[in-house]
């Protein structure tokens, strides 16, 4: 079992940043690859960015790509994720995902555990 808290969410203005962290417990975190997904009211949850276990290989959605940044801190046991130049369309509760494999994935079936979530606001 892995237990996964994220934190770091707020109101922030449009062009600001942010970063979310991912504190997870419970089981070695460099067994598992992370996820980032978000979901907006009325919308799926989508896929925002994954890293591997080593933190060697990174993905990110398109809508993200050159703005948002995930890394790993494996002896923290805590993934990051840094959002820059926000958009009001990043307004959404933000998840982070572990999935018990060397790559990442993208889509949510492939996570194995899930946090709450942290809101993300962003006003234009």
């Amino acid at each position: 079992q892995v237990q996964l808290v994220e934190s770091g969410g707020g109101l922030v203005q449009a062009g600001g940043s942010l970063r979310l962290s991912c504190a997870a417990s419970g089981r070695t975190f460099t067994s598992y690859a992370m996820g980032w997904f978000r979901q907006a009211p009325g919308k799926e949850r989508e896929f925002v960015a994954a890293i591997n276990r080593s933190g060697g290989s990174t993905n990110y959605a398109d809508s993200v790509k050159g703005r948002f940044t995930i890394s790993r801190d494996n002896a923290k046991d805590t993934v990051y994720l840094q959002m820059n130049s926000l958009k009001p369309e990043d307004t959404a509760v933000y998840y982070c995902a572990a999935r018990f494999a060397a790559n990442w994935g993208v889509r949510g079936n492939e996570y194995n555990y899930w946090g709450q979530g942290t809101q993300v606001t962003v006003s234009s």
